[in-house]
């Protein structure tokens, strides 16, 4: 399954490496790709063990606001 996520308040290269690390991290993603310039995550993520509520808790511990 593909999904975009939509964030505020990245505004660098280290930002994107942060959201990567800590999203890459997580069960049930198996690709991980930040843009900061674009404000967006776009992920490949197994359905049947991802949970959409840790990736959004992974970017909020980095300390961005995630926008959908």
């Amino acid at each position: 399954m593909e999904q975009k996520i939509y964030v505020a308040g990245m505004t660098s290269p280290d930002d994107e490496k942060k959201v990567h690390e800590a999203v890459s991290a997580l069960a049930g993603v198996k690709s991980c790709t930040v843009n900061f310039e674009k404000a967006q995550v776009a992920l490949v993520l197994d359905e049947s063990t991802v949970d959409e509520d840790k990736i959004k808790e992974a970017i909020s511990s980095c300390g961005f606001d995630v926008l959908g």
